[in-house]
């Protein structure tokens, strides 16, 4: 990383790697101040949408020293896009955090073709960002994090045994929710941030019903932001109903929720930081 992005994101290392599906990815690894493996392994928290999230979340790492709330030791992963495919990290995020399967709700094409009704997409951009989700792969993605990606993590930056976490936001919410009912032994905690649970078909539904009654052990921590449910746009509305939906038929203790004062643009943040709050206070 250069001396000037180094200063903007202070205790950051950037790298590529590709993964055993042959796609690329960028990785910001962000550790605590004054990090020393050798007197004190830190977990990992991965954070999904690294091109997008990294700038947001990255800076966050310092609420470990804050003395009126202190967070756990971690170290953050971001995880995007590299080279040419960064710049089309938005549609791409499709392939990777929808799980396969996922029906597209018509609320969601309709808010893609308002896009390109505004301008602020091309008919060729949003014919390319829908045809992502013709061959979701979610699993993929999750196997890559967690027997490729995590590895490495663990062996470069010496990482603890457990107590390791997963973020996401909108889609990268709803591959989370995937993880967890996948239940993925690499994550203790899960924070999804406004699920992009689009329809009442959605896997993560169908996911819960083959669990019966049994739910995983690792915490979920779920966030909507009240613009999405009091808004206008339909897919927000029905994103927020079915995160809902959701919450209602997990009942635990291991899961909690918030509503934040958001929009779902301006909520990754505010998410974020209601996980670290929630799931990895001292």
């Amino acid at each position: 990383m250069s001396t000037l992005w180094h200063g903007c994101f202070a205790d950051t290392e950037y790298f590529e790697m590709r993964s055993s599906s042959g796609y690329d990815y960028g990785v910001w690894v962000t550790t605590p101040p004054g990090y020393d493996p050798a007197t004190t392994r830190a977990p990992a928290v991965y954070v999904l949408d690294g091109n997008w999230a990294v700038g947001q979340t990255a800076p966050l790492i310092v609420t470990q020293a804050d003395p009126m709330q202190q967070i756990q030791p971690y170290l953050q992963v971001s995880v995007g896009y590299a080279g040419e495919d960064a710049q089309h990290w938005a549609r791409l995020r499709n392939r990777d955090l929808v799980p396969p399967g996922e029906p597209v709700a018509p609320e969601f094409v309709d808010a893609v073709e308002m896009g390109v009704s505004t301008g602020r997409m091309t008919r060729e951009e949003a014919d390319a960002y829908l045809a992502e989700l013709r061959g979701t792969r979610a699993d993929a993605f999750l196997a890559f994090l967690a027997e490729e990606l995590h590895p490495r993590i663990e062996r470069d930056y010496g990482t603890a045994e457990s107590g390791h976490g997963l973020f996401g936001y909108s889609y990268g919410g709803l591959f989370s929710l995937y993880a967890w009912l996948s239940g993925c032994p690499l994550f203790e905690s899960v924070g999804a941030g406004s699920p992009g649970v689009i329809g009442e078909d959605s896997q993560v539904f169908a996911q819960l019903r083959e669990l019966g009654d049994r739910r995983p052990a690792a915490k979920l921590h779920v966030t909507v932001n009240d613009r999405e449910l009091f808004g206008d746009l339909a897919v927000y509305q029905n994103l927020a109903k079915h995160a809902a939906t959701f919450l209602h038929r997990v009942t635990s203790p291991a899961v909690t929720s918030e509503v934040l004062r958001e929009t779902h643009v301006t909520g990754l943040q505010a998410s974020f930081l209601s996980y670290l709050r929630t799931c990895r206070s001292q």
